[in-house]
């Protein structure tokens, strides 16, 4: 499962926020990411409230989870919690000079 976690996550680092060039885990958007016997929960968030791509960003998400081998379902749901920059990883926020 853990190598599936994995593979899951570096699947979502494909996925960018259409407006920010920044992987959306190095942004900081998975709020929990679940995986167990192929199925996949993701909890994303969105950089402003409201934003609306998120659709777009929801839509990306489960398509590229969805290619990963070893993955039968995906549910990806948008939870209303506040993104800060603190959700960034170092490097991104290094490149954002944070």
């Amino acid at each position: 499962m853990a190598d599936l976690k994995a593979k899951v996550i570096e699947a979502l680092k494909n996925c960018y926020d259409p407006e920010i060039p920044i992987n959306i885990v190095d942004l900081g958007l998975i709020y929990d990411l679940k995986v167990e016997d192929g199925d996949v929960k993701i909890k994303l968030i969105l950089t402003a409230p409201g934003c609306p791509m998120g659709f777009y960003l929801v839509e990306q998400v489960k398509e590229a989870v969805s290619a990963v081998d070893g993955v039968r379902n995906v549910d990806v749901v948008l939870v209303n919690e506040r993104w800060t920059p603190n959700r960034m990883s170092a490097e991104a926020r290094k490149n954002f000079g944070l």
